[in-house]
């Protein structure tokens, strides 16, 4: 895999972290016109593919449940909107970027606030190792993995297997999970955001079956609901989980460092980046999530070291799925048999 921990070329070696903060700052700026257009054409062929969906049941049911899989990849673009919403990157007005997220939060079965809330916990917290557990992959240290009895090694190794994580997580993920405003019980707000999405998503749902009965929920929504939190999940997985991603203990921790150098620039062809709305390019987002989406490509197009650091391509990236244990002395992410070899 083509990670270089720090961007390449004589500028680079003379940029920090927070000095590429400055550069970045010049582009967060959106253009209200330019996000409009995205939502619209977005928002309209997912909702015309829903239409012609629903038709195509009375002609062939498999020929519905192809269907189901561009309505997918429009759902997983409106979530990457949701995420510009949430942090307040999409349009100028805060207001009119919560609201709009917090309608797509209903079509993505995703509580806006609540989720807004712990994606901003992850971006502040990524990569200290003495705050993981909110919006994050468990990511476990050798040290830690060989200081567990049997019983909890063998859960671990259960959560981080792909089937738990691709197979059965995503639908956990946002049919069950998302339900409540898990890690924030506390909060009264929280509860808001989630119990208030619910009974809107149950009205829609009770809508669609009045209508169409059981067969569009089953044919439609829910194939392209677990599609679309797969490919998210698979996203967010490859984000931060790369051999030389970057995990510290607090005291040797640094926000911007771990927002550069521990997220990847995932390489992907130009109609799946188009479908995932730049997510692809998270070394800069993390380092500057005020960036829109689509400005995120200026950012690649005017900084070369930017476009090369912690590249990844797909067919790189599948190796990733067997690395489950970060390192602290060798600072890489390894596999169990890797873990193995390590001394200690």
């Amino acid at each position: 895999m083509s990670i270089s921990p720090e961007p390449r070329g004589p500028q680079a070696a003379e940029k920090t972290a927070r000095d590429w903060v400055k550069v970045l700052a010049n582009y967060r700026e959106p253009n209200v016109r330019r996000s409009v257009f995205e939502l619209a054409v977005t928002v309209v062929p997912f909702l015309l593919l829903w239409v012609l969906a629903w038709w195509s049941l009375s002609v062939s049911y498999w020929l519905t449940l192809a269907l189901s899989f561009p309505i997918a990849a429009f759902l997983l673009r409106l979530f990457t909107i949701q995420h510009d919403c949430g942090h307040g990157s999409f349009f100028t007005n805060r207001r009119v970027s919560d609201w709009v997220g917090r309608v797509i939060g209903v079509l993505t079965l995703t509580p806006y606030d609540v989720w807004r809330r712990t994606h901003s916990i992850h971006h502040s917290t990524h990569g200290n190792l003495g705050k993981r557990g909110m919006g994050d992959i468990h990511t476990m240290t050798v040290a830690e993995y060989r200081a567990l009895g049997r019983w909890d090694r063998l859960m671990y190794r259960i959560y981080r297997h792909p089937v738990t994580l691709f197979g059965f997580g995503p639908g956990y993920l946002f049919f069950l999970q998302n339900r409540i405003p898990y890690g924030l019980m506390g909060q009264a707000r929280y509860w808001i955001s989630a119990m208030g999405t619910n009974l809107t998503i149950l009205v829609a749902v009770g809508t669609i079956w009045y209508f169409g009965g059981l067969m569009p929920l089953v044919l439609i929504f829910v194939p392209a609901t677990l599609l679309a939190a797969t490919a998210g999940m698979w996203l967010f997985y490859v984000q931060h989980q790369f051999e030389t991603t970057q995990w510290e203990q607090e005291e040797d921790w640094h926000l911007h460092d771990a927002a550069l150098h521990g997220s990847s620039h995932y390489v992907l062809p130009p109609v799946l980046q188009w479908i995932s709305a730049n997510i692809g390019i998270h070394h800069v987002h993390h380092l500057y999530s005020r960036i829109p989406f689509y400005r995120l490509t200026e950012v690649l197009r005017d900084h070369a070291e930017l476009a090369e650091g912690n590249k990844m391509t797909i067919r790189e990236s599948l190796a990733n799925a067997r690395l489950h244990l970060w390192d602290e002395d060798s600072k890489r992410l390894l596999s169990f048999a890797q873990a193995r070899q390590v001394p200690g």
